[in-house]
């Protein structure tokens, strides 16, 4: 078979630091920049200057991309002459597919991005690329990570919606919903890593109750307090003193995070054993206040002067002194105030005080009402195959109808055979993502809904061609709120 999509040399790169090449499906570069040449060089072998492994799995690679897979934020170590050590490069393998048959792969281009700066830089050049390159790859994986939370948020609903076993312990449903909680929480923090990349702004703020924020965080930290602990023949109890407090604003997530890094560091104050208090009050001239104590070590005046100052830790190694610095930061954020009281040998208490929601209570009744849901047809689109089947599950416990496909290409051919109320589709998809998707979908079927589940970070609601907007990992109730909104607005019938 004779390598095909010739006069390849006719596409440039975007930008002139960056690696770009296109191999024949046969693994011959038939095209190569002077910056992918400078680092890879120019030889018959595209992959001469790596290690016997590192040959293998850029080979690999491009396979799964011949096979019409999207390889991305991959790093392979490159050994030049001008430079002792081997150079990372970051490299993407895109699938290219013949517009008349689209499933069939005619070339691979792969792009690529040296994370190593040049020696003429200056120190202030050296430190921008070094961020830039590692928010580039903390963006892939923050992609990938949202997938596996969506499946295991997706799954752990699947199984709480199952009837309850005669068989099954009783703290089945316990560890599920710790799971859940947790998968959650993942989600947030992942959320929190894109919003300080891109600068942004942070997400609203919802009324909290810290007395069931509390207990969940005793669960979550349950292996640190009790399981490891009584392996090595220790002891550690917890114990909460809850008292009716008002709700406060703020990010669970957030919060969680905070009382999470505060129950940790009382263990490992405690090496010999001993026991955490979290009490909570509420004082009308102070506001919500949240103790945690614990009998260990406890501090000197000098470690408690510094110990929320950033990089300082009594932990040496095994520390990075950001804990509690960044929970002092999330403290500020709520508009609170966080003291620690400690002395050596008599244990430590730290008091996290913060402002009440106001709240009103009103005698008239309120009047419910419970619509009926509507069914709908609906079409799923995503490449990745348990996200795809875990979206399907779920939209199947409420009663849609749901067919699922892999690619755009393949959306098309059902919705011409077939018809649907909404199409669900990802974005992040080889050949045709999804805004280029809902764009032809658009224009083909006008009046179709159509709605955009993406993990991708960069997630944007001015597209006129796109209905609505889920990030992943997606909840069972925010898909079936999606659609009954659209059904509610008329959009399907």
């Amino acid at each position: 078979m004779q390598d095909q999509f010739d006069g390849l040399d006719a596409f440039q790169p975007v930008e002139p630091s960056l690696l770009y090449a296109t191999f024949s499906t046969r693994g011959r570069p038939v095209f190569r920049n002077p910056a992918w040449e400078a680092i890879f060089g120019a030889e018959p072998d595209p992959w001469a200057r790596l290690s016997d492994d590192d040959r293998l799995l850029a080979g690999q690679y491009l396979k799964e991309a011949v096979g019409g897979s999207l390889v991305t934020n991959e790093i392979i170590p490159v050994n030049t002459s001008f430079r002792d050590e081997p150079m990372p490069v970051l490299l993407n393998f895109f699938p290219v597919q013949n517009p008349e048959a689209p499933k069939r792969t005619i070339a691979v281009t792969v792009t690529g991005e040296v994370l190593a700066e040049p020696t003429s830089w200056t120190a202030s050049q050296t430190q921008r690329h070094r961020l830039e390159s590692l928010g580039r790859m903390t963006m892939g994986i923050v992609h990938d990570v949202n997938n596996l939370l969506s499946t295991v948020i997706g799954y752990t609903e699947l199984m709480k919606s199952e009837k309850a076993d005669i068989n099954r312990p009783g703290y089945f449903d316990e560890h599920i919903r710790m799971i859940e909680q947790a998968a959650v929480d993942g989600a947030g923090l992942v959320a929190r890593i894109q919003q300080y990349i891109r600068q942004e702004k942070h997400t609203r703020f919802e009324p909290i109750d810290l007395n069931t924020l509390l207990n969940d965080c005793i669960s979550l930290t349950r292996p640190y307090w009790f399981n490891e602990p009584r392996r090595q023949g220790i002891a550690i109890q917890t114990v909460v003193e809850e008292q009716p407090i008002p709700p406060i604003m703020g990010s669970a997530t957030e919060l969680r995070e905070v009382f999470v890094n505060l129950i940790l560091n009382a263990v490992q104050a405690m090496p010999r054993g001993g026991s955490i208090r979290l009490r909570t009050s509420y004082d009308k001239a102070k506001g919500v206040v949240v103790q945690v104590s614990d009998t260990g070590t406890g501090m000197s005046e000098r470690v408690m002067r510094r110990i929320f100052e950033p990089l300082f830790t009594t932990k040496g190694e095994h520390g990075t002194g950001m804990g509690l610095a960044v929970s002092y930061g999330i403290i500020q954020e709520h508009e609170g105030r966080i003291t620690v009281d400690s002395k050596p040998g008599k244990g430590t208490t730290f008091e996290l005080v913060f402002p009440a929601v106001a709240t009103t209570v009103s005698d008239e009744p309120v009047a419910t009402c419970r619509s009926v849901e509507k069914k709908a047809r609906i079409l799923v689109v995503d490449d990745d195959a348990k996200v795809r089947s875990v979206l399907v599950k779920l939209l199947n416990l409420k009663g849609h109808v749901v067919d699922e496909v892999a690619s755009g290409m393949e959306a098309l051919d059902v919705l011409t055979a077939k018809t649907f109320d909404i199409v669900f589709t990802d974005h992040g998809m080889p050949e045709m993502n999804g805004r280029r998707l809902a764009a032809e979908i658009r224009t083909r079927f006008p009046e179709l809904p159509i709605v955009l589940v993406t993990g991708d970070t960069e997630i944007h609601d001015d597209d006129p061609n796109i209905d609505h907007t889920i990030a992943k990992p997606f909840k069972l109730d925010t898909l079936q709120e999606t659609i009954q909104k659209l059904v509610r607005e008329g959009i399907s019938e």
